[in-house]
Parts: structure tokens; C-alpha cells; sequence
């Protein structure tokens, strides 16, 4: 795979069977936080920045096109994380390609390293979600797109999530965040973009 410099992530007239066409500019090291009713396409339109879901227009990372860059790499560098994560194998650890790189950043976000040697089926709904996004996190994306990431999480959890994702910010990983928790925009927003009926537009702070 080519090299690929820090850079902003750009969308041109992307658009969907029944969405956009959006543009977009999401700056590297920043958190812009998305929000608009249930049901209008927040969760859509991150999966087609991460080409998961069929899409038209165009998209750079750093100005390369994503065309130039094989799918399974431009889905590492612009990595989807799913409110309800998927699971494969049955051990957690199977999921994780580098349990040294995971375990340190488990305590980070209020999880017992033990449950690396967990089952799945062990794990609650907050452990699954937390889990999922550390698995994002150790591929080192230039961008996370994070769909509602703490929705099942207590406070202290929570906030555990934040300061990891403010770390990230402060490593140049760019964040496209959905929250409907006005609360959260306000202490992570460096921009917000609100998606309804009228289309996307960026809001004021």
C-alpha cells in the first residue's frame, strides 16, 4: 500500500440510493460531531466514508483518492466502528492480531485486562462496545468514524472512552463522531454537523 501522508478526509457529492449527495472536509486531529434524528443516515453515511455500503463521488484521504487505495487498507485507515460491533470467533482474544498492544489500553477505558481470555458470549453490551473500539484503535486509523461509541456505558466509562479519544485527537487521528448526548458534543466537539431533512450542515458551537 502506498504511503499515505496526515492528511484532511474529503468527500465530493458522495451519495447513496436514498442520500446526499454530502460534502464534507474533516481535518485530521480534530472531532466533529454528527447528530440529526433516528433514522436520517448518520449511521449510512459513515459507512459509505469507509466504503462499506454502495456510493457514488469522490473521497480523498491526504488527496489520495480512495480508488487509488485497495479497500481492505482504506478501511484500516478509515476505520467504522458500529454501534452493535460484529464478532467472529468466540474467544475475545482471537479478534485482537497484537494482545500486547491491547492490554495496556484496557485499564484506559475501564476494562479488566482478564477479559482478554473471556468468551464473547461473557461480555456485556458496554465490554462488547469498549472492546470493539480498542480493536479500531491498535490498526492506528487516520480516522475513526464512531457510531454512538459510549451509548452503553456508565459515566465512569464514559468518560474513560473521552480521554482515550481526546489522546487519539492529540495524535492526529482525525474523529467523525455520532452522539445524540448533547453534553458529550459540547466537552469533544471541535466542529458539529447536524444531518436532517434539509441535508447536512455544519452548526455552530
Amino acid at each position: 500500500m502506498k504511503q499515505i501522508p496526515q492528511g484532511p478526509l474529503q468527500a465530493r457529492e458522495l451519495r447513496g440510493a436514498h442520500s446526499g449527495p454530502f460534502d464534507l472536509d474533516l481535518p485530521p486531529g480534530c472531532c466533529t460531531v454528527l447528530s440529526g434524528p433516528s433514522g436520517i443516515g448518520k449511521s449510512l453515511l459513515l459507512r459509505m466514508l469507509a466504503d462499506l455500503d454502495p456510493n457514488q463521488g469522490r473521497v480523498s484521504l491526504a488527496g489520495i483518492s480512495r480508488e487509488s487505495v485497495p479497500a481492505s487498507s482504506w478501511r484500516r485507515l478509515v476505520t467504522y466502528l458500529a454501534a452493535e460491533s460484529g464478532w467472529w470467533e468466540d474467544d475475545v482474544a482471537a479478534h485482537f492480531t497484537d494482545l500486547d498492544a491491547v492490554r495496556p489500553l484496557l485499564p484506559q477505558v475501564n476494562l479488566d485486562p482478564a477479559l482478554l481470555q473471556a468468551q464473547v458470549l461473557q461480555l456485556s453490551t458496554g465490554e462488547r462496545q469498549r472492546l470493539a473500539l480498542l480493536r479500531a484503535v491498535v490498526q492506528n486509523p487516520r480516522f475513526l468514524l464512531l457510531d454512538e461509541p459510549t451509548a452503553a456505558l456508565d459515566p465512569a466509562s464514559r468518560d474513560g472512552v473521552e480521554q482515550l479519544l481526546k489522546r487519539l485527537q492529540a495524535q492526529g487521528t482525525g474523529l467523525l463522531l455520532v452522539s445524540h448526548d448533547s453534553e458529550q458534543a459540547r466537552r469533544l466537539a471541535d466542529a458539529r454537523l447536524q444531518l436532517d431533512s434539509q441535508g447536512l450542515r455544519e452548526v455552530a458551537q
